[in-house]
């Protein structure tokens, strides 16, 4: 089998691993089963997930099985952040998530043919345990004295915020899942974020208590822009993988932006390009950063990946569109609501004049510098320059019956949606 693990080094997608030599040997002597878990903490899957879906694509396509895990027993408890509590949610909450989770992955993995993928929920076997049986048969191979020194657990420990038995168990849980799946399915591989370090390895030290064997383990890095800022928030907010939470559209322009000194190594983690085609691509970041090739690669091949062609060429429309260089009216509704939920705008509505327009949506700040920017022939509606200052607005300039996209010179866009 070929050396996935080199793969997987060389694409920047390894931080650490149990024994490097033994897990190389492992996956390059026969297929091996592997795993990754998924919580339910929000009706979405995010960016910093889509890491952990990559790498088992890539285990997969190397002809190995994976499993993957949504949790709906630890969904309910909830992995220790740092710095607080997690609210918890009920468990009907919880099981329409695992639902909209399991939907989520289907795109990314095979679960028909030869090498099927296998899905599986960790309440299948924590809810007909009882409390008893976990503390008897689970709890007591584990020494507190070790679980302290967790790092999410002792970063709580030592704030004034300190840490429930509910979240202090959940290393637990997530080391019985990888017990379990190793007995069921001869898993011996489990996966996942590098910040996860302390729970996988409760996973492996329980099996090696409890079976005698040793298994191995992986983590991704935190992937990182060139300031050591964290990928995956927009102005605030996570970067999603659900078209309802992030979408196409402000999906697609998130990777679009990505600056020069980070998207070489984007490229090699999310995408499936060649040494030979990234290498090109970082050429091109060197000589000719003004054509951002390496950019629209990287959207064009990540929105493919995780939204389907369909989307990626509806939105590539869209910025096409907006920027002058395609047909506004040709985009269909959803996709041109998408495009134009970040522009800047105001109400406007039919009879009004250019001039008036041009205010109300902020493109200038005076009626003067209004009549003075549609005179120098700098003004637009959805495209089409406009030269006389009291034309006036239309139903037909209204996309869809909703939105007018006004502009003023080349860069200067807003959104007039109709009053």
């Amino acid at each position: 089998m070929n050396d996935i693990l080199a793969e997987l080094q060389w694409r920047g997608l390894v931080a650490q691993t149990t024994d490097e030599s033994a897990l190389r040997d492992a996956l390059t002597s026969a297929p091996i089963t592997a795993y990754c878990g998924f919580d339910p903490t929000a009706p979405s899957l995010h960016f910093g997930n889509l890491v952990q879906l990559i790498v088992l694509r890539h285990l997969q396509r190397a002809g190995h099985k994976v499993i993957c895990l949504v949790g709906g027993s630890t969904g309910l408890i909830g992995d220790p952040r740092p710095s607080a509590e997690r609210v918890l949610k009920t468990k009907e909450q919880t099981a329409e998530w695992v639902g909209r989770i399991q939907d989520q992955v289907q795109p990314f993995l095979e679960f028909e043919g030869e090498n099927a993928a296998i899905m599986v929920n960790n309440l299948d076997w924590t809810a007909p345990m009882s409390a008893l049986d976990f503390l008897r048969d689970i709890g007591k191979h584990f020494r507190v004295n070790q679980m302290v020194k967790k790092d999410a657990v002792a970063a709580r420990l030592n704030s004034d915020e300190g840490i429930s038995y509910t979240e202090f168990s959940y290393q637990i849980l997530q080391g019985l899942d990888f017990l379990e799946l190793y007995r069921a399915h001869g898993c011996t591989l489990q996966t996942g974020g590098q910040d996860q370090w302390g729970n996988l390895t409760a996973g492996s030290d329980l099996i090696h208590k409890v079976e005698g064997e040793s298994v191995h383990l992986l983590t991704t890095p935190l992937v990182t822009d060139s300031a050591g800022n964290k990928f995956g928030k927009s102005e605030g907010n996570a970067v999603w993988l659900s078209a309802d939470m992030t979408s196409p559209y402000a999906f697609y322009q998130y990777w679009l932006n990505v600056e020069d000194a980070s998207v070489v190594k984007l490229l090699r983690i999310f995408t499936d390009r060649t040494q030979d085609e990234i290498a090109e691509l970082e050429r091109q970041v060197a000589e000719e950063p003004f054509r951002r090739a390496a950019q629209r690669t990287l959207a064009a091949d990540v929105t493919t990946l995780v939204h389907g062609a369909d989307a990626t060429a509806s939105v590539q429309a869209a910025s096409e569109a907006l920027f002058g260089k395609g047909d506004l009216g040709a985009l269909d509704a959803s996709t041109l609501r998408d495009a134009t939920t970040e522009l800047p705008g105001g109400e406007v509505s039919p009879g009004m004049t250019m001039t008036d327009a041009l205010v109300a949506v902020g493109l200038v700040d005076s009626r003067n510098a209004a009549r003075r920017a549609i005179g120098d022939g700098g003004a637009s509606v959805n495209g089409e320059k406009v030269t006389d200052p009291e034309f006036a607005l239309t139903d037909e300039h209204f996309l869809h019956g909703s939105v007018a996209i006004l502009r003023r010179g080349r860069k200067s866009m807003a959104a007039g949606r109709k009053a």
